[in-house]
């Protein structure tokens, strides 16, 4: 995963990265999708706009369809909003179509990476008020801090970094020790591999 290299404003890495490498980025998604093979979901919602890329493949793999969740003004048709504060602090919106599904829907939720737990918990409210329910949560990483403890005890979360694993501690620091050494030019696809 590569280090934040445009300043402060922008999230602390950047996970896609990994996306571009076939085996990383399938490694992935097996195991975002695993807790969710036995279960019934109807549809897989994406958070605009890293989180469409791992819900599309969720969906695909799950064999459902998909939900996009945009920021604020992209929504081009009837819509619900809510207010959040995203990892930034700084305060946006986000949208879903109106109707987006039938009440008693049960949605995947799909981001890249929680942080704060700003965008989800806008996420899981306009889920909710559409009458849709939360059935998990798939993420490379959730930080942890209150609203992401609390979050982990209410709903099944399937994330690529496991708790109390070293791993999670330092993304928890917000730094990786690999970023020492981070060579972009690893991630490439190998281009003698034959598909």
């Amino acid at each position: 995963m590569a280090p934040r290299s445009r300043g402060k404003r922008y999230a602390w890495l950047d996970p896609s990265s990994a996306y571009i490498n076939t085996h990383s980025f399938n490694a992935i998604i097996d195991d975002l999708v695993r807790p969710f093979c036995v279960d019934s979901i109807d549809v897989v919602a994406g958070i605009d706009a890293a989180g469409f890329v791992l819900a599309g493949a969720l969906a695909v793999r799950l064999n459902k369809g998909v939900l996009t969740l945009r920021k604020g003004g992209k929504v081009p048709v009837a819509y619900d909003v809510v207010s959040m504060v995203n990892y930034s602090a700084q305060t946006q919106e986000l949208e879903m179509r109106k109707p987006a599904f039938s009440s008693g829907t049960k949605v995947l939720l799909v981001d890249q990476w929680i942080e704060t737990g700003g965008t989800m918990d806008a996420a899981m409210r306009l889920i909710e008020r559409q009458g849709g329910v939360v059935a998990g949560i798939a993420v490379i990483c959730v930080e942890e801090n209150t609203f992401t403890n609390q979050m982990r005890k209410k709903y099944k979360v399937s994330s690529c970094v496991l708790p109390d694993s070293d791993l999670q501690s330092q993304c928890n620091q917000q730094t990786l020790n690999s970023f020492a050494k981070f060579n972009p030019e690893s991630c490439f696809p190998d281009t003698d591999e034959k598909n």
